[in-house]
């Protein structure tokens, strides 16, 4: 739901599970770090690396609601 507040993830630690970019396949194993951008899509969390969001930005930012900017 939109009225829900954004989760973060948390900081890493040895709990946490490595992540992998949706996109190109990058891998953190320590969770996703800061700089990475999440996205839910169809109920599902999806994380981009720093390269694969900056390639992206616009059509990431033309999915934002008007009140984002």
């Amino acid at each position: 739901m939109v009225d829900q507040p954004t989760p973060h993830p948390a900081q890493p630690g040895p709990e946490d599970q490595p992540v992998v970019c949706a996109r190109c396949g990058a891998r953190s194993p320590n969770g996703a770090p800061p700089t990475w951008t999440c996205s839910v899509e169809n109920g599902t969390r999806q994380y981009f690396c720093v390269d694969c969001a900056r390639a992206n930005l616009r059509a990431i930012e033309g999915r934002l609601d008007s009140s984002w900017w």
